[in-house]
C-alpha cells in the first residue's frame, strides 16, 4: 500500500503537533511557599520561598545542570548570606530531609537526630561552600537552611509546567550570571528571587507592586499570582502539593502571612494607628482589599518522602478526556 506525498504531509504535520503539545505536558517545577518558625512566627510571618526544577539538578551548589535519569531534581534559592552567594542549589531530597535518598527520612525526629543528619549532610556535600561557613543559630540563618528544610516547617508546592528548552536557557542564564549575595528584606529577598524565576518563564506576569505591602514581595503574594494565572492559563496545569513538617523537632510552622496581614493580626497596626491615624488606616484598608491573598490549599495532595515524585509527574494525566 503506497501513501501519497500529500498523506505524509499531513501524518508528519500532525506528529510535529502532538509533539508540540506534549512539549509542557509534564509538571517540571514548582513554587515553594514555606510557612514560617521559630522567632520568624512572630517577627516576620511571611515565611520563605524557593523553585524546585524536576529537570534542572545541582553539579555544584552554584553551578546547575540537566538532571540524569533517576534523579529527582534540585531547590534553587536565595539565602542571606551563605559563603557570599546570592542563590544555592541543593538536591530534592537533602534540602528536604538532610539525607540523600527517601527512604533514610525519618517520620520522627528530635533536636539530636536532625543536628546529626545535618552535620553529616554538610560534612559531604556542602564543604565546598568554605570550611568556615556559619551553621546558623536563632537569628542569623546559615547552612542549616540547606537540608531538612522539612524538620522546620509545613511546605506548599504549587507545581507548574516548563518546556526542556526554556530549562536549558534557565541553566544557561543561571551559570553564566552573577552569583554575588545582594540580599535586603525589603526588596532583594528570597520571595523577590523567585519572583524573579518565575517572570522567567511567565514574561511581565510577576511584578513588584505599590499595593498591597507597600512594595514588598512575600511568598503568599506569588502562590496568588501564580495560581490566578493558571485560573486563565490551562496550559500552565497547576496542581499543588503539601509536604508535612516532620514531627518533634520544633513546633508546628504558622500560615505564611502578608505584610499587612501579619501588622493587622499582631496588633503592631495598634500603635501606628495612635501615632499616624491615617497610616494605620490605610494598613487596614490594604489588607481588606488586597492583601489577604486567599488560596486553596485544603484539598492540596499530600507529599511524603516516598512519592515526591509526584512532582515530576504527568500533570497531562490528570485531566479527564
Amino acid at each position: 500500500m503506497r501513501f501519497r506525498g500529500s498523506e505524509i504531509r499531513l501524518c508528519c504535520l500532525m506528529l510535529a503537533l502532538a509533539g508540540a503539545g506534549c512539549a509542557r505536558c509534564h509538571g517540571q517545577a514548582a513554587l515553594l511557599m514555606e510557612q514560617p518558625y521559630g522567632l520568624s512566627r512572630v517577627l516576620n510571618p511571611t515565611g520563605h520561598a524557593a523553585i524546585y526544577f524536576a529537570r534542572i539538578c545541582a553539579a555544584t551548589p552554584t553551578r546547575l545542570r540537566r538532571c540524569r535519569p533517576g534523579e529527582l531534581g534540585s531547590v534553587i534559592a536565595r539565602y542571606n548570606g551563605i559563603s557570599g552567594y546570592d542563590w544555592i542549589a541543593i538536591p530534592l531530597i537533602p534540602y528536604l530531609y538532610a539525607v540523600e535518598n527517601a527512604d533514610q527520612a525519618p517520620a520522627q525526629v528530635d533536636h539530636a537526630i536532625v543536628k546529626q543528619l545535618r552535620r553529616q549532610y554538610h560534612h559531604e556535600q556542602l564543604m565546598v561552600l568554605g570550611r568556615k561557613l556559619a551553621e546558623g543559630g536563632l537569628v542569623r540563618r546559615g547552612w542549616n537552611q540547606l537540608a531538612g528544610a522539612a524538620y522546620n516547617r509545613r511546605i506548599y508546592a504549587f507545581r507548574f509546567a516548563t518546556t526542556p528548552s526554556q530549562d536549558d536557557r534557565f541553566i544557561a542564564w543561571m551559570n553564566n550570571g552573577p552569583n554575588r549575595s545582594d540580599f535586603h528584606i525589603l526588596w532583594s529577598n528570597c520571595a523577590d528571587f523567585a519572583a524573579g524565576i518565575l517572570d522567567f518563564y511567565f514574561p511581565d506576569v510577576f511584578h513588584r507592586r505599590i499595593l498591597p505591602d507597600a512594595g514588598v514581595v512575600t511568598p503568599r503574594q506569588l502562590a496568588f499570582q501564580l495560581q490566578r494565572y493558571a485560573e486563565k492559563h490551562p496550559e500552565t496545569e497547576i496542581a499543588v502539593y503539601e509536604i508535612p513538617q516532620i514531627p518533634g523537632y520544633r513546633r508546628s510552622s504558622l500560615q505564611d502571612k502578608s505584610v499587612v496581614e501579619s501588622l493587622v493580626f499582631s496588633g503592631d497596626v495598634v500603635p501606628v494607628a495612635i501615632l499616624v491615624p491615617y497610616v494605620g488606616a490605610g494598613i487596614v484598608v490594604d489588607f481588606l482589599i488586597w492583601g489577604r491573598y486567599p488560596l486553596d490549599l485544603k484539598h492540596a495532595q499530600i507529599l511524603e518522602p516516598r512519592n515526591l515524585a509526584e512532582l515530576q509527574s504527568n500533570a497531562g494525566q490528570e485531566r479527564t478526556p
